[in-house]
């Protein structure tokens, strides 16, 4: 089973002599059939522990057993500052018109004689002090009673102002005590806490053993990374993914070869990774079709515990327990089937692994930061499932809002996107627009509270112009909604800015009565980003010989559509009205895109023939253009946001040659107008 194809066939039975079904099982009844068959093959417990050197590779070890102080720290009365030490008792009575002068050590040895003795930073307190004067708070004498050279040997010193006891003093065990707790068991390690063990007396200490996972992906269309795949074959990226997963969660991962789909093979694989692993994630086949044998392989060799859980993306996970060795050369071991698309193999590790991992280590689980946001655009949802959707995040206005990203469980830029998770309960088909829901995030406040939010038209421009953002400390993040769909975000405040390129067939003018229209009495203002051309997006060599919008009602012609709101739908659609021509006349108008290059990428995919669109979209995929029209593409954002210091740098840009020239490098662009102000109220 591929790590990123579906499902081979729709079958519901798996090779072998035992017909496996998917079930459907809530996650926490999943979970729990896992942690009850851990225990009682007693391996719910952190797995073993180690000594290791205090140095800084301990960083994010986990304490196995507590760390208790054999020494104090500091272990002596220490100065705290360059000065004097002296007894307090001696200084009383001080005052800037009646200075006290103390004779130094080294002046007068007399065993009676109140003395002042020179410490630095760090020094030890003589036994006969309880203070010290700041050097800059004496007046060195020599033997005459004038300033001495040598300040840190004078004669004597005066002093103007008392110090209360114990001033300036680190006093033994201030910072630790001997035999208190420094650190308990179950600590990750931070920088800092190798500082304070070390304080404490330690050269050592002893943390718990990092649990050992082994990774096999399995798939007879898996190329390695590096090697070119064939005609259908896959890139094998999961298991570095998830290797990278359980390595930052404090395990060890073991990323085995590729294995071919062969039912013998892998069952090999699984049988030689328990030996000395203590988990195996067996990554993909762990769906029910022709040639997913994950389950299989786990009812041959252990107890299949679930296969189906009701969870999306991720439904297919498996868990299970493999038998321990007959020959006693390891004990039982649980087993993961993870399914192949790489968005629900990352989250099952979230979800199934890390709680795990969290256990053998002795450490809490991770709990995430979750934050109230407000949805931009509604949710649909199986009423059945556990939907975990995958949202971009920012603040606008100060309210936090949460934009859906692509669904798919195979588009992994939607992992890469992400700010956070929103969980949709079972029993909840969707959630409206405007509502207010947690959120499970993955970046912190700061980098929110940096972020640009764009709702609106997909340009590739954008993504020159978030490089560019990214280096003045500015996060730019869009959601490709179409034209109408940004303008509508902006109306509701939950954009800072929207990209937009509508036609109006009555004024032939681009984005400025429609930005009237959805945006009345909301002060605005519209920068213009570049004039673009849009045509044809046909496959090299243009072999049907498109040359015009009225080809498009061809019989012999698939086309491939923008979603609705989309200025290039727009844009059809009043030239579909003008030339007298139905939509439903041309095969795949139905048929919709969010992006340009999601429009390039089904022509190049043979999906259709042609597709409305720009001309960089068609050079990424080395495609071919047939320019048509010519359009304004605009970023509209309200007044407040176009002078906020947020959009600081943005509206710099914009005036600037940089982005000028990297926006001009683009096929079909032409920059002239950027940075124009084109509408302002």
């Amino acid at each position: 089973m591929s790590s990123v194809s579906p499902p081979r066939s729709a079958s519901r039975t798996s090779p072998g002599s035992n017909p496996v079904y998917l079930e459907d099982i809530p996650r926490h009844e999943a979970q729990e059939r896992l942690r009850q068959a851990l225990i009682a093959a007693d391996l719910w417990k952190v797995l073993g522990s180690e000594v290791i050197p205090l140095d800084e590779n301990a960083v994010g070890r986990v304490t196995a057993t507590p760390i208790w102080a054999r020494i104090s720290s500091p272990h002596y009365h220490a100065a705290a500052m360059d000065g004097f030490a002296v007894r307090s008792e001696a200084t009383i009575g001080a005052l800037p018109a009646a200075p006290i002068i103390i004779v130094t050590r080294a002046a007068d040895s007399s065993r009676n004689a109140e003395f002042a003795q020179y410490v630095d930073t760090g020094d030890p307190l003589p036994s006969w002090a309880d203070a010290v004067v700041p050097i800059e708070n004496v007046e060195p004498l020599d033997g005459h009673g004038l300033p001495a050279a040598e300040v840190r040997v004078p004669a004597a010193v005066r002093i103007r102002a008392p110090v209360p006891p114990w001033s300036h003093v680190r006093t033994m065990g201030e910072d630790i005590v001997a035999t208190q707790l420094v650190l308990p068991a179950g600590r990750v390690l931070r920088p800092i806490d190798l500082g304070a063990i070390a304080a404490a007396g330690h050269d050592s200490l002893v943390v718990a053993r990092k649990p050992c996972v082994a990774i096999i992906p399995t798939g007879s269309e898996l190329a390695p990374v590096g090697s070119p795949p064939g005609p259908g074959g896959i890139v094998e990226y999961n298991s570095i993914v998830l290797a990278a997963q359980i390595n930052s969660m404090g395990g060890v991962a073991t990323r085995f070869p590729i294995i071919q789909d062969d039912l013998e093979l892998i069952s090999g694989a699984v049988a030689r990774a328990a030996q000395d692993h203590d988990l195996v994630l067996l990554n993909a086949g762990s769906s029910a079709g022709a040639e997913d044998f994950s389950s299989t392989v786990v009812s041959e060799l252990g107890s299949l515990l679930v296969h189906g859980v009701a969870v999306r993306p991720g439904h297919p996970v498996i868990l299970g327990l493999l038998r321990s060795d007959p020959a006693g050369r390891h004990p039982a071991r649980p087993i993961i089937g993870v399914p192949g698309y790489p968005v629900s193999a990352a989250l099952t590790i979230e979800i199934f692994v890390e709680p795990l991992l969290a256990q053998w280590l002795g450490r809490n689980t991770w709990i995430p930061h979750m934050e109230q946001v407000e949805l931009t655009r509604k949710i649909t949802s199986p009423s059945g499932d556990e939907d975990y959707v995958r949202v971009a995040v920012g603040r606008v206005g100060g309210r936090l809002l949460a934009a859906p990203l692509a669904g798919g469980a195979g588009v992994i830029t939607s992992l890469v996107q992400a700010d956070g998770i929103v969980i949709i309960p079972p029993g909840i088909q969707g959630i409206e627009a405007g509502e207010r829901v947690p959120v499970r995030l993955y970046r912190t406040k700061a980098d929110l509270d940096q972020t640009i939010f764009c709702i609106g038209s997909h340009d590739v421009a954008l993504d020159l112009l978030a490089q560019r953002l990214a280096r003045s400390g500015r996060r730019f993040v869009s959601a490709n909604v179409g034209s109408q769909g940004g303008l509508i975000a902006l109306r509701r405040q939950h954009a800072h800015l929207a990209g937009c390129h509508l036609l109006d067939p009555r004024s032939a003018e681009y984005n400025v009565p429609f930005v009237r229209q959805y945006l009345p009495n909301i002060p605005v203002k519209v920068f213009a980003l570049a004039l673009r051309d849009q045509g044809l997006i046909v496959r090299s060599g243009n072999p049907k010989g498109l040359s015009r919008i009225e080809d498009l009602a061809r019989p012999d012609v698939v086309y491939v559509n923008r979603q609705r709101g989309a200025g290039t739908r727009v844009l059809l659609d009043h030239h579909l009205s003008r030339l007298g021509i139905l939509p439903d006349s041309i095969r795949g108008y139905n048929h919709e895109e969010y992006t340009h290059l999601a429009v390039a990428a089904a022509v190049a995919g043979n999906r259709a023939d042609c597709g409305l669109g720009i001309a960089a979209a068609a050079s990424a995929l080395d495609l071919e253009f047939v320019p048509l029209f010519k359009e304004r593409y605009d970023l509209v954002m309200t007044r407040e946001c176009a002078e906020s210091d947020l959009l600081a740098p943005l509206i710099a840009l914009l005036g600037g040659g940089e982005l000028r020239d990297e926006v001009a490098r683009l096929p079909g662009y032409d920059v002239s107008v950027m940075g124009t102000v084109v509408l302002e109220d």
